[in-house]
C-alpha cells in the first residue's frame, strides 16, 4: 500500500475513533485498515495509536505525525482543486464545529445554503457545546463564543453576545424582581454551566467585577433546558443574549439586572493557521462571515440591548419578599 493511502488510513482511524468506522469511511475492510496501520508503524519504527477495548487514541508520536499527515493530504486536495477546470468549485470534506443552540439557530441554515451552492464539498457538521481542538480533531472551521488564547489559529471576528439574566414575568410577579445581584440569594436560580459557574454568577458594578455566590435551585448543562426552566417559572437564569432571544420577543422571558451586566463576549470563526487557506475553507469563511456580521443578535454591545428586548414592559403587581432557595437539583440534559 502506498504511503499516502497509509496516511489516509491513519487520519481516518483518529477522526472516526475506531478501525471499523475508518474502514466504512474509506470503503476498505477492517483487516485491510489494520494491515495499513501496522505497515505504517513498522516503516516509521514508532507506535502511532494506543488501542483499548473502548477507544483508539494517538500516542505522542502519533499526535505529531497526525498534523503532518493532515497537512500533506490537505495540500494534495488543494492542488487537485486548483488545477480543476472550474476553480470556483471547491472539493473535499469540510468539518465544522459550533455550539449546539448557536449552531441550530445561526450556523445550520448557512451550512445548508453552502452545501447547495458547492455540491462537491462534503460537510461534517458537529454541534457540541464542548470546545473542540481543531488540529487534534481534524476540525476545519470552529465557531467559538468567548475570549481566545490559542495563537495557532486564525480568528475572524463575527460580533458579540451579552451574558444576561432572565426571568419569566409570572415568576417576577410572584417573587419580586431583584434590584441588585446580591438579591439573588433570596431567589430560586437556574444555573446553566455552559455560561456561568454553577454556584457563582458574574456581574459588574461601577466598572468592577462583582461575583455573586448563590445556591441554585437547579443546575443544567444545556441552554434549552435552562430556557425552559426559566419560562416555566422554576427560577431566574443567566444566558447568552441570543439563547433567550425568541422567548424575549414572545414575552415569556425578560431581562433583569441589566445595569449590572458583564462586558460583551466575542464570537469568532476559527480555522487552523496555514500558508494558504484551502478552497473549501476560504469559500466557507467568505460565505458565512458577511451573513453573521449582519445578524442582529451578534451586533456590538451598544446595540445588544435593543436586540433582545431590554425595553420591556414592567411587571404587574407589587414586589413580594424574596424566598430563600432550596437545595440544588442537578439535571442531566444530554
Amino acid at each position: 500500500m502506498d504511503r499516502l493511502r497509509e496516511m489516509e488510513v491513519f487520519v481516518a482511524i483518529v477522526d472516526r475513533g475506531s478501525f471499523t468506522a475508518a474502514s466504512e469511511k474509506l470503503g476498505m475492510s477492517a483487516p485491510a485498515v489494520s494491515r495499513a496501520l501496522t505497515s505504517l508503524e513498522a516503516r516509521l519504527g514508532a507506535q502511532l495509536l494506543t488501542r483499548t477495548t473502548r477507544s483508539v487514541r494517538p500516542t505522542d508520536a502519533g499526535m505529531s505525525y497526525l498534523d503532518t499527515c493532515r497537512t500533506v493530504l490537505d495540500t494534495i486536495t488543494d492542488a487537485e482543486a486548483n488545477i480543476s477546470v472550474d476553480q470556483k468549485n471547491p472539493v473535499g470534506t469540510l468539518t465544522i464545529s459550533a455550539p449546539v443552540l448557536f449552531g441550530q439557530r445561526f450556523i445550520a441554515p448557512l451550512v445548508n445554503a453552502y452545501a447547495r451552492r458547492y455540491p462537491d464539498v462534503h460537510i461534517n457538521a458537529v454541534y457540541d457545546d464542548r470546545t473542540s481542538r481543531l488540529l487534534e480533531e481534524g476540525v476545519d472551521i470552529a465557531i467559538r463564543i468567548g475570549h481566545l488564547g490559542d495563537s495557532s489559529i486564525f480568528a475572524v471576528p463575527l460580533g458579540f453576545v451579552r451574558r444576561r439574566t432572565y426571568a419569566a414575568p409570572a415568576y417576577l410577579a410572584a417573587h419580586g424582581e431583584p434590584a441588585h445581584p446580591r438579591d439573588l440569594a433570596g431567589h430560586h436560580c437556574v444555573s446553566f454551566t455552559g455560561v456561568t459557574h454553577a454556584f457563582e454568577w458574574m456581574f459588574y458594578e461601577n466598572g468592577l467585577r462583582l461575583p455573586v455566590r448563590l445556591q441554585p435551585r437547579m443546575i443544567v448543562n444545556l441552554a434549552p433546558a435552562a430556557v425552559m426552566a426559566a419560562v416555566e417559572r422554576v427560577g431566574i437564569t443567566q444566558l447568552f443574549s441570543y439563547q433567550a432571544a425568541p422567548e424575549v420577543i414572545e414575552g415569556t422571558l425578560q431581562p433583569v439586572l441589566t445595569a449590572f451586566e458583564p462586558e460583551s463576549t466575542p464570537v469568532n470563526l476559527l480555522h487552523v493557521e496555514r500558508r494558504g487557506a484551502s478552497g473549501k475553507v476560504r469559500t466557507f469563511v467568505e460565505f458565512v462571515t458577511d451573513a453573521l456580521r449582519k445578524n442582529v443578535h451578534l451586533q456590538f454591545a451598544d446595540n445588544a440591548a435593543a436586540v433582545d428586548g431590554a425595553d420591556r414592559m414592567p411587571v404587574s403587581g407589587k414586589r413580594k419578599p424574596s424566598r430563600r432557595a432550596k437545595k440544588p437539583m442537578i439535571v442531566s440534559t444530554r
